[in-house]
């Protein structure tokens, strides 16, 4: 018996699906991942973006901020709360094609009017011979039901599988996360170096400046040169002076938000004592575009968001196909707990199928598909759009890279003249075969020199760090 009812069932699911989905003809957007050949002329496959962070950067004070902030940067906590809310989730859509299995236990007491149907029969019932139906009429049940949606057409599973993806989506997320946080904490670094070298210049210009300043005091008072010159040069002096305190709170600033990143309190951050401008700018590869579709995080991520939004069409027009669900349940019932678990008497169980389909009103399941292939076009756009930035950062970089380096090394020569010319106008001022405001000139040119070579050189190496988060690397 069972058989030919599960056989008609089955018959009449497959009837309903054919009239289901009736006028659901939606086109679907396809992606388009492909890529230019090379960033530039080279098509060498080496790519720093394999390179683990602690080797990119080899600096050990960078290093130690990077640890730090891998365990105790809210932000990525915060992320890693996310996985697992989504890894819950993919739990939660698994069990649902999985059959459920409820027990339970009941008592009461009944007692129906004497003039009903029901209680005059009970009046007239006996139990057995000699023994009347009590009054009122106990009720105790001990028992087992399970339901079960047969998943005929994929819908639980394809649920399950898009959760799945988002959940993989989140995992790419923090790692998109970790490569910003590195990228930031080594241009913060870096900045912050820059500054000290800043400070540093600042107060060996103070040093001349007094130096220079001292020597037109003397001329003065040689009557060689007026009040005026003794002026302009303690304005010049004072100037400068000021220019240290605006570095010294960018520098706090600038601590202070690498302490935010490092998830600590404030307090002085330890660096290398090296030269700034003789920290090597080392070779970076670049690879093949092709390798950002596998290195980006934030390229997978998008990837497998139009995954799961393609499964979450299919979930969307499963809806409208007849659902088949099968309860079943086992268990005892009696007036009398002595009488509870006495088989046959007090078994009882039951065994149902049936198929449910929506026929007429389906708008809500409409918008629901409708809404599912929109958000499928969204994310093949998304997908594109990730591709696209990927591509522009990493050769807008590139090109970086190269110009900043031809430019340090003028400007390094530029440097280089320019503190000559300092001794040369000093020497020339005193020998008065040149006035005081060539001095202030020259001394006013040097130090913005000396500046700009300080933020080129930083420049250059945040370039190499954006070239190395550009390629998606600092995650693995």
């Amino acid at each position: 018996m069972e058989p030919i009812i599960f056989k008609r069932l089955g018959m009449a699911a497959v009837v309903l699906a054919m009239t289901a989905c009736s006028s659901l003809n939606v086109v679907q957007k396809e992606e388009n991942s492909s890529v230019p050949e090379s960033f530039i002329e080279s098509t060498d496959t080496l790519n720093s973006a394999k390179i683990q962070w602690r080797d990119y950067f080899n600096d050990p004070y960078l290093v130690s901020l990077i640890d730090s902030a891998l365990v105790h940067n809210q932000e990525l906590n915060i992320t890693l709360q996310e996985i697992e809310i989504a890894r819950n989730e993919v739990m939660a859509r698994k069990g649902e094609f999985l059959p459920f299995l409820n027990g339970g236990a009941a008592s009461g007491v009944e007692k129906p009017g004497r003039y009903t149907s029901k209680g005059a029969n009970d009046a007239t019932t006996d139990i057995k011979p000699g023994v009347e139906t009590p009054d009122p009429l106990p009720d105790f049940m001990l028992g087992v039901n399970s339901t079960w949606e047969v998943d005929i057409w994929r819908k639980l599973r394809n649920s399950r599988d898009a959760a799945f993806r988002r959940f993989m989506g989140t995992v790419e997320g923090k790692n998109f996360l970790v490569t910003q946080l590195v990228a930031e904490i080594a241009s913060d670094y870096y900045e912050l170096l820059a500054l000290d070298n800043q400070l540093a210049i600042i107060q060996r210009n103070i040093a001349i400046q007094s130096d220079a300043l001292e020597i037109v005091r003397l001329q003065k008072t040689a009557a060689r040169v007026t009040e005026l010159a003794v002026k302009r040069f303690e304005a010049q002096l004072f100037n400068t002076k000021s220019l240290q305190y605006e570095i010294r709170q960018r520098i706090i600033e600038t601590e202070n938000h690498l302490n935010f990143l490092v998830g600590r309190f404030p307090q002085r951050i330890q660096r290398t004592q090296e030269e700034f401008v003789k920290i090597p700018v080392d070779s970076v590869y670049y690879g093949v575009p092709s390798q950002l579709l596998q290195n980006r995080p934030d390229i997978r991520m998008a990837e497998l968001e139009l995954q799961a939004c393609k499964l979450d069409i299919k979930v969307a027009r499963a809806q409208f196909y007849p659902s088949l669900r099968i309860t079943a349940g086992l268990g005892f019932q009696a007036f009398n707990p002595a009488f509870l678990l006495q088989a046959p008497e007090s078994m009882l169980y039951n065994l149902a199928g049936d198929v449910v389909g929506p026929l007429i009103n389906r708008k809500a399941l409409k918008a629901a598909y409708f809404n599912a292939n929109a958000k499928q076009i969204q994310a093949v756009y998304n997908y594109e759009k990730a591709i696209l930035n990927a591509f522009i950062e990493v050769s807008n970089q590139v090109n970086k890279v190269n110009n900043l380096q031809s430019s340090f090394e003028l400007q390094s020569q530029q440097v280089d003249r320019l503190t000559e010319s300092i001794t040369i106008s000093n020497n020339l001022f005193k020998s008065a075969r040149a006035d005081y405001m060539e001095v202030l000139l020259t001394q006013r040119d040097a130090l913005e020199s000396k500046f700009e070579l300080i933020d080129t050189k930083r420049d250059q190496l945040k370039a190499k760090v954006n070239v190395y988060k550009a390629l998606g690397g600092g995650w693995n």
